[in-house]
């Protein structure tokens, strides 16, 4: 079993030694492995699908107040400010377009889950996993 070593990066000036980036480089060559970054990553993911899923029921709330006022699912002014906020916040590795695509992926599986709810108050059903 892998030892995972916690620490807490200090807070260094963006001068001091090369700055955050080489900071971490330092410490991924000296005491990460393997097992401990994808044991970081499978943490992160995790994390990810509680903020993904939080983020599709807020998604499903504005979808109600839209029915409830009629007003279209879909609104394209809103999405561009969406990804351009998103693009805005973005400082790499990923690039803009990368963090782009992911953003309309999002956002399209938020419109699919808000269809579903709405068809499901419709029929009185319940939606599926597709």
């Amino acid at each position: 079993m892998a030892t995972i070593h916690m620490f807490t990066m200090p807070s260094l000036p963006a001068q001091a030694v090369g700055g955050r980036n080489h900071y971490l480089s330092f410490l991924r060559g000296f005491c990460m492995n393997l097992a401990d970054w994808r044991h970081r990553i499978d943490e992160i993911d995790k994390k990810l699908v509680k903020l993904l899923n939080e983020r599709s029921q807020c998604a499903l709330e504005i979808g109600k107040l839209k029915q409830a006022a009629k007003i279209p699912l879909y609104q394209p002014d809103r999405e561009n400010e969406v990804l351009a906020h998103a693009e805005s916040n973005n400082t790499g590795p990923l690039t803009d377009a990368a963090i782009r695509r992911l953003f309309e992926r999002i956002i399209d599986e938020a419109r699919a889950a808000e269809r579903d709810a709405m068809h499901r108050d419709v029929s009185g059903g319940k939606a599926g996993n597709e």
